[in-house]
């Protein structure tokens, strides 16, 4: 048994751990355990062993109770439960208190058939989540036992993986079909005498790669943050097909490779990822791991044509725009009503964003945060420009609340003028119901101390508004660090940032109103902020133009200058 310790004890610090060597002539046994790249946290193991289990916001108290007989607090609790990545943090503690908590616990699992039958532990991304902890956990749960229990956890184990193939009939598409796919390499990778379901496994993960990441290293969902989730997953895939010494598949390589400069195409200043199609609050301690296998270390792309997302960059200055159409119907469960909105950072600091989603209790939120409502974009009559299924009965057929409708032509074209980048864009999300078309131009100045932009709606050549109602409403969110004031001649809004750079915003023939918003992608769940408002009608004026200008002296200083305003000029 000393033999077997020594092996499970054998953790390479950037690789996978060799289990081969662990009852040797059994064709069930593990012979390597993959590297978990996620965040561990060796006190949390602390708060675990004194049944003290703190997930999404909730915490529940054992007191002495099975923590699988409880009533969860919530489905996002649940699924952290249920999906065991919190054993990572009971073998960064490595301790032989903390092992043997971990193998009670996973007994606890193993022993009461009742938890098989929970809908949550079935769900195919909790599945695939908890059948990865198990491989990659398992020096943990194994170092100091006996052959007994050894064998118990491969059968449990198996389960696991028979259940996991079972869910490929009827699985929802998109991150939770790879996920399944990424769990059954890694269980033909880490169990002996699976050559078959290696080739099996690495065909299909290949084929499904390439439908869902893009060619420009998007995910197919148009969420930036699926990127976060498929590659701490991808990445130590990689790694375990290397320890075997397997060559990779060549589309496992390829995809990796598309995906890492994305990272840094979504990021601000101030490394939080923009907030488009679901994106929540950034891992931050995720994409630092993934950042340090990004070797390009390049400025971001501009362009990423079939996501559908541009970014212009001008001395400290970053737009990030959405000039695409909704995803695919069945990735679109997460998708947003945000076409042709943008976010704004100067340096490390965020000054126009989207709502975003929250971390947790996205139930709640989620008819608001999907609407382009809650995206700095235009807004024809209060409505949203993609519709989604609203109906009970439909979403649980469905899985969720896919998008139904929204724009089919977007359109954009950048090109780089005397004065700075010039990015003209449309959709027609607003045609079939109101007959109109939102155009938006944005010109980005070359020291990135100006931008100007211009909002449209008009209908299409030789056609004219639908129905009675033409108001529109314009809604730039600012972030909730940024200091907003109207100023006098409720013509523009004096932004001031933490670091007390201050921008203003101004729309000369326009009145601009400051409403009250809502940040739901703050790690300390929603926060109240202030979004900047132009309402009109689209028959009276089809078109605002605006401005958003950094000021190099004090906010008094510029607030007494701004009379010796010009007008913005675009290249129209």
């Amino acid at each position: 048994m000393n033999r077997f310790a020594r092996n499970m004890l054998a953790r390479a610090s950037g690789g996978s751990v060799a289990l081969s060597r662990v009852w040797p002539g059994r064709t069930d046994r593990l012979i390597i355990a993959p590297h978990d790249l996620r965040t561990a946290d060796a006190t949390r193991a602390a708060e675990i062993y004194a049944g003290r289990f703190v997930f999404a916001g909730k915490i529940v108290n054992c007191h002495g109770r099975s923590i699988f007989d409880l009533e969860p607090p919530s489905e996002d609790w649940e699924v952290a439960l249920l999906g065991f990545g919190w054993l990572r943090h009971l073998r960064a503690a490595d301790t032989a208190l903390t092992r043997a908590n971990a193998r009670a616990l996973v007994e606890d699992w193993i022993a009461n058939p009742a938890n098989k039958r929970r809908a949550v532990a079935r769900r195919a991304d909790v599945l695939a989540r908890r059948v990865i902890s198990l491989l990659s956990q398992a020096p943990l749960v194994l170092n100091d036992t006996d052959n007994k229990f050894y064998r118990r956890y491969l059968r449990a184990l198996a389960r696991e993986i028979r259940l996991l193939r079972y869910t490929m009939v009827n699985m929802p598409d998109g991150v939770p079909k790879l996920q399944v796919l990424i769990a059954l390499c890694y269980a033909a990778l880490c169990l002996a005498n699976q050559a078959g379901q290696i080739r099996s496994a690495s065909k299909k993960l290949s084929d499904e790669l390439q439908r869902q990441i893009l060619p420009d290293g998007g995910h197919i969902s148009r969420n930036p943050g699926a990127l976060i989730e498929l590659l701490i997953d991808l990445l130590p895939l990689r790694q375990t097909f290397a320890a075997r010494n397997i060559a990779p598949p060549p589309a496992l390589l390829n995809a990796i490779d598309r995906m890492m400069p994305m990272l840094r195409f979504f990021r601000h200043g101030d490394g939080n990822f923009a907030l488009f199609n679901g994106m929540s609050a950034t891992p931050s301690d995720l994409l630092a791991t993934l950042l340090a296998y990004d070797d390009t270390h390049g400025a971001p792309m501009a362009n990423m044509p079939h996501t559908g997302f541009q970014r212009l960059d001008a001395g400290q200055t970053t737009l990030i725009i959405d000039t695409g159409p909704p995803p695919p119907a069945g990735v679109s469960h997460d998708a947003h009503a945000g076409c042709l909105s943008f976010e704004l950072s100067s340096g490390i600091s965020r000054i126009v964003t989207n709502c975003g989603m929250p971390t947790t209790g996205r139930d709640n939120w989620r008819p608001f945060a999907r609407g382009t409502a809650a995206h700095s974009t235009l807004t024809y009559h209060e409505t949203s420009s993609c519709q989604f299924v609203e109906m009970s009965a439909m979403k649980r057929l469905l899985h969720g609340s896919p998008v139904t409708s929204g724009p089919v032509e977007v359109e954009s074209y950048r090109e780089t003028v005397q004065n700075g980048t010039l990015l003209t864009t449309s959709h027609d999300g607003y045609l079939a119901k109101f007959g109109a078309i939102h155009r938006r131009v944005l010109m980005i100045a070359n020291d990135g101390a100006r931008i100007d932009g211009e909002d449209t709606l008009s209908p299409p050549q030789g056609g004219r508004f639908k129905g009675a109602d033409a108001d529109f409403a314009l809604r730039f969110h600012l972030h909730p660090a940024v200091k907003a004031s109207r100023l006098s001649d409720a013509r523009g809004v004096m932004l001031v940032l933490p670091n007390r750079d201050v921008w203003t915003f101004e729309a000369l023939d326009d009145k601009v109103d400051l409403e009250d918003s809502v940040f739901l992608a703050g790690n300390d769940g929603p926060r109240r902020t202030a979004q900047i408002v132009i309402r009109q009608d689209a028959r009276q004026a089809p078109s605002i133009r605006w401005s958003f200008v950094r000021s190099t002296a004090s906010p008094a200083v510029t607030n007494a200058r701004r009379n010796a305003r010009r007008e913005p000029e675009l290249p129209l």
